[in-house]
């Protein structure tokens, strides 16, 4: 099924939407939960998408990563780093929580770069990348986010630094990207900080060629969350204040509306960047048969596909109901949708190209509620790292 979606799509990737070290115990539960005749064809699909012993061979060509993601790294195999942050501990009499949580995050983010080595040197450094994400508190921070960006970089070749989509997040990715360090501008909802990240990452690339460092393989990767930009209560509360009727598909097509011409614009201005969607939900239902339109509408594209267990799972759920038109990219939502939800302020700011100015960005909605779930998550890694730090025997 994975398969056939490539096909339609030359240029498309596919990226595991999570570390490739809880790879394996995901591929174990859906093949225990399938029914037992269609276990081993199943195993045998799914083993395809990352072959753990022979890397290049993968159907996937990066992951991406992020603070949730890389707690359920430390917890679904608790003894593994269990016994890694107590030897962290031991080795460095006088550890703080926060450098013991630095450290252990920058191992989860090295231990799956080394995963996907094999794939980054296979493909001459064009694939194979792990997004390391910088620390979600840090958002408006240019000087920290830059720091802490090179030391993310310096663990492998193929890390790629995950910059927020703030203001100063823009910055950030210019001077990364000036230095050689591929970047994943992340947390982005709108059109305007698609537009802010592809020229930043431009100009970088401009400052280090004059430079003369090598960019070869420097990659641009912009992230777009489709449904978390459509599924803000922010929306239908404008909605219902100005008397506007949107429906279930309407809001979908204006999500898909906001990558299609971001793409256009991305492919007019030959800017390097590769645009990256997440944030899948099925549906709708057309002529009785459940459809995913966040993944169909884009066949044919030259882009990235994130996609989480969740999103694969239903792939493999809705094979048989799924089109993957080639043409699909190009093909215009409904008019009469798009001009529904333009009238909405936060619509208006999301398609626009100069619809939100940059002072605002860390401000919309969608980010400020991802950032804060982001920050939960980091806040867990170091609870964690005070549980081991508080347990007798070793040296604090």
């Amino acid at each position: 099924m994975v398969e056939r979606l490539l096909s339609s799509s030359p240029g498309l990737e596919i990226w595991w939407d999570s570390s490739p070290l809880v790879f394996g115990d995901w591929v174990a539960k859906v093949v225990a939960a399938a029914p037992r005749d269609g276990r081993a064809r199943l195993q045998e699909q799914l083993s395809r998408l990352f072959v753990v012993q022979d890397a290049a061979r993968s159907v996937f060509r990066g992951c991406t990563t992020n603070p949730s993601l890389s707690l359920a790294a430390v917890r679904s195999a608790p003894d593994y780093w269990n016994r890694r942050i107590d030897e962290c501990i031991a080795d460095n009499p006088g550890i703080g929580l926060e450098e013991l949580s630095w450290r252990t995050y920058k191992a989860v983010i090295l231990r799956s770069a080394e995963m996907l080595r094999p794939i980054w040197e296979a493909t001459g450094g064009q694939c194979g990348f792990v997004s390391g994400q910088l620390d979600p508190r840090l958002v408006t921070d240019t000087e920290a986010m830059c720091r802490q960006g090179a030391e993310i970089a310096g663990l492998a070749p193929n890390v790629m630094v995950k910059v927020p989509a703030s203001q100063e997040g823009m910055e950030v990715a210019r001077r990364l990207t000036a230095s050689g360090i591929s970047t994943n501008v992340t947390t982005c909802f709108t059109l305007p900080q698609i537009m802010a990240a592809a020229r930043a990452t431009r100009q970088g690339l401009e400052i280090a060629r004059s430079s003369g460092v090598d960019t070869s393989r420097c990659r641009s990767v912009i992230s777009y969350f489709l449904a978390r930009l459509v599924e803000r209560p922010e929306l239908l509360h404008q909605a219902e204040r100005l008397g506007v009727e949107v429906s279930d598909a309407d809001r979908k097509w204006f999500g898909i509306a906001v990558f299609k011409r971001a793409y256009e614009l991305l492919r007019e201005g030959g800017y390097p960047s590769k645009l990256l969607l997440c944030s899948f939900r099925k549906g709708p239902a057309v002529n009785g048969a459940m459809r995913f339109w966040d993944i169909e509408e884009f066949s044919g594209g030259d882009i990235i596909l994130t996609l989480p267990p969740l999103a694969l799972e239903l792939l493999f759920e809705l094979d048989g109901n799924l089109v993957f038109d080639r043409d699909a990219i190009h093909r215009r939502p409904p008019r009469t949708s798009l001009d529904k939800m333009l009238k909405l302020p936060y619509c208006f700011q999301a398609y626009e190209p100069d619809g939100l100015p940059p002072e605002e960005f860390s401000s919309h909605p969608g980010m400020v509620d991802l950032l804060t779930q982001f920050c939960k998550a980091s806040a867990a890694l170091e609870t964690h790292m005070g549980q081991r730090l508080a347990l007798p025997g070793l040296t604090v």
